[in-house]
């Protein structure tokens, strides 16, 4: 480099060697370039994503244990409920302070570090439409705040999937005990109709028989010499009458039961006049029974047959337990309704705990009422109190029996 050049370089970057001034610019051009603003913006927003990512695949993860529980046909609602809450307990921004409870029908069941949280949140568990509990997510330690508090506005929308997904799965756990219950009171109720048909059989019809078998042995003997048969004959022959008189009787009774003639050859309102009159003769009680609209109104075989035995099972209560006088029985076809009213004037009692008593010790008659109501589509009420004898009223759709 030239003398002259050299001072003027000098002079404006100093005094440098050649190899400074190499190093120099290797250590300028070598310089790391500013930040791109933009691609900062981008991986911020790609960190974002992915948390939030990460969030939803909790969130999907815990719906998806939740409906594994519910599947395990071996697995007991309690147990289903309590593995729900250690799920959904991981879901959450901050798993390791979270705790969860569920409460249904006063019974609660929570992850083992439930106590009073710092921030919570909760959802209703409802059955068609119908609150029975709830479900509650907690932090036990102060947590930055979001959306809802804490609470990021998705978990919120978690929190109500949860509930609406506990709700389906208790519903059909209710649905699925109902079904064996039935199964369970239907054998029941088979076996108890078997031991009662074959007792009256032994009891009655049998007996009655044995003893016209007797009779006519008696018959069979051949008379001393001298002794003149004819009276006791007659005396024979008059006694195994009544006998076959009083088993004809009862088999025709045991029929009736199985299956009420009259139903079928004459309709509901004729088969329910003839019950009450039957009833009104057997006990001694006042029976009154009246029917307004079945005459235009076309009610079905299935129809009349659980109506007419509503009836019955309303019949033998009143007269077995309410100490009535008086019995009064409605039967009304009101479009789009058939309407089954009967009022006792007896001690009446409180239905609450009457169907307690009855479930709690298999006493099946109430319930067995409203259960053939229901699967006909129908509501039945049971309106009493102590002292103020007691209505049971059942309202079915005519729809169903074809009006």
């Amino acid at each position: 480099m030239r003398p002259g050049l050299t001072r003027a370089w000098e002079k404006a970057i100093g005094p440098t060697s050649s190899g400074a001034l190499t190093a120099k610019f290797d250590t300028s051009m070598n310089a790391p370039a500013p930040p791109d603003p933009l691609a900062v913006v981008r991986e911020a927003e790609h960190a974002k994503t992915v948390a939030a990512l990460c969030e939803r695949i909790k969130e999907l993860d815990c719906l998806y244990e939740i409906t594994r529980l519910s599947q395990r046909q071996d697995t007991a609602l309690d147990d289903i409920l309590a593995g729900a809450c250690s799920v959904a307990a991981r879901a959450w921004q901050y798993p390791a302070v979270t705790c969860v409870r569920v409460t249904i029908g006063g019974r609660n069941r929570a992850t083992a570090n439930w106590r009073r949280p710092v921030a919570r949140q909760e959802s209703p568990i409802r059955i068609q439409g119908e609150s029975v509990g709830r479900i509650e997510v907690g932090y036990l330690d102060k947590c930055a705040e979001a959306d809802e508090g804490p609470f990021l506005r998705e978990e919120r929308h978690l929190l109500d999937a949860v509930a609406d997904h506990l709700g389906r799965i208790i519903e059909a756990r209710k649905a699925e005990e109902q079904v064996l219950r039935l199964s369970r009171e239907l054998i029941r109720a088979q076996e108890t109709e078997r031991q009662r048909i074959a007792r009256e059989l032994h009891d009655d019809v049998a007996q009655n028989l044995s003893l016209v078998r007797l009779s006519l042995d008696r018959l069979a003997v051949v008379p001393e010499a001298g002794v003149n048969p004819g009276s006791d004959c007659r005396d024979a022959i008059q006694e195994s009458s009544a006998r076959l008189g009083a088993a004809i009787a009862s088999l025709r009774n045991l029929a009736s039961d199985l299956l009420p003639p009259a139903l079928d050859r004459l309709g509901l309102a004729e088969a329910a006049s003839n019950l009450c009159r039957e009833t009104a003769v057997r006990t001694g009680l006042v029976v009154e029974f009246s029917a307004d609209g079945l005459e235009v109104a076309r009610v079905d075989f299935e129809t009349g047959l659980n109506l007419y035995r509503v009836l019955q099972e309303a019949l033998a209560n009143a007269c077995r337990h309410s100490r009535c006088s008086r019995i009064v029985v409605r039967l009304i076809a009101s479009h789009p309704l058939l309407l089954l009213r009967v009022d006792d004037d007896g001690m009446g009692f409180e239905p609450e705990v009457r169907l307690a008593e009855a479930l709690g010790q298999k006493r099946m008659g109430l319930w067995s009422m409203g259960e053939r109501v229901r699967l006909l589509g129908g509501r039945l009420r049971i309106r009493s109190r102590p002292g103020q004898g007691v209505r049971i009223k059942a309202e079915i759709p005519l729809g169903l029996g074809g009006a």
